[in-house]
């Protein structure tokens, strides 16, 4: 067994790196997370090509991470992409790229993959048990993934990758500053068109909403001035709490966004498509709350170095 693992998440929107200490019984303790905003995604939903500047940040962030995972002596490093690379059409330079510098080759994985990282890594350290269902507001994608929690154990019944994210829908839907009425109408109509594919629940799953636009409605609804993954991960919003937010969102120029409590500004853009794909979800779902996860892929990724 490993002394320490490390764990790479390279989205659409931002990049993840979680590095854990392997503890006896094979418990994971974290050492360091990182998270950094480099808008790989940024233009693919149109083009589907990456653009040479979104590539270059990306790397940069990767020759830090590298940097990192060496200096802490991580012994299994597992790096994965997931929706920008999965569309992007000339995604092999920036692979080629990415293995240079990190040693490790990215792995594009499909949805079905990423929906089962997505859940192991959300319900761990989670005060939750039984049927689950946990969903993941990407920069390209969401994933709707059900599942049961016992014990220590979580298994995967089913999952579900829909091409709603907030990158991909502010890109294609929110133009003006602040959005107009109707841009958000628009917005919630394709993602009530993307949700009729997926099987609506009797209310009875414990909805868990898992990375940065979960992650972010938590900070701002607890005011958090400086990001505390400690108070996040666990917090409950209510459905009304959720759509309170997108609406106070909504209602704000980028400006004034870039400002409130809690937001990351360099999530302040697309911050309100994120909110409203929550919004539509929790009500399709029919969940009257959700409970908030840190944790996603990069620690489905970490439990998988240490089985």
């Amino acid at each position: 067994m490993p002394a320490r693992v490390a764990a790479i998440d390279v989205g659409t929107n931002s990049v993840l790196l979680a590095v854990a200490e392997v503890e006896p019984g094979g418990k994971l303790r974290p050492v360091l997370e990182r998270a950094t905003i480099t808008r790989l995604g940024r233009g693919v939903d149109a083009s589907e090509e990456l653009s040479a500047a979104s590539c270059e940040t990306t790397l940069a962030c990767l020759r830090g991470y590298a940097e990192e995972v060496r200096a802490l002596r991580a012994e299994r490093l597992a790096v994965v992409g997931t929706s920008a690379l999965r569309d992007a059409r000339d995604g092999e330079h920036f692979l080629r790229d990415a293995t240079a510098i990190l040693g490790v080759r990215p792995e594009v994985i499909d949805g079905r993959r990423e929906a089962e990282l997505t859940f192991r890594g959300a319900v761990s350290a989670l005060d939750v048990s039984g049927p689950v269902l946990v969903f993941d507001v990407g920069g390209g994608s969401t994933e709707v993934i059900c599942g049961s929690v016992r014990g220590d154990g979580a298994d995967v019944a089913a999952g579900q990758s829909l091409d709603i994210g907030s990158v991909r829908l502010f890109e294609r839907h929110l133009h003006s500053d602040p959005p107009v009425t109707a841009e958000i109408a628009a917005l919630r109509a394709d993602v009530r068109n993307a949700l009729r594919s997926l099987a609506a629940t009797d209310g009875n799953c414990h909805l868990v909403g898992v990375a940065g636009t979960a992650t972010t409605l938590a900070a701002i609804a607890q005011e958090l001035a400086s990001y505390d993954a400690g108070v996040v991960h666990g917090c409950h919003l209510s459905r009304d709490a959720v759509h309170e937010l997108a609406l106070r969102l909504s209602a704000l120029p980028l400006s004034a966004r870039r400002k409130v409590v809690g937001l990351e500004p360099g999530r302040a853009d697309i911050i309100v498509a994120g909110a409203w794909i929550s919004v539509e979800l929790i009500h399709h779902l029919d969940g009257r709350a959700v409970t908030v996860s840190d944790r996603g892929v990069r620690w489905g990724l970490l439990h998988e170095l240490t089985a």
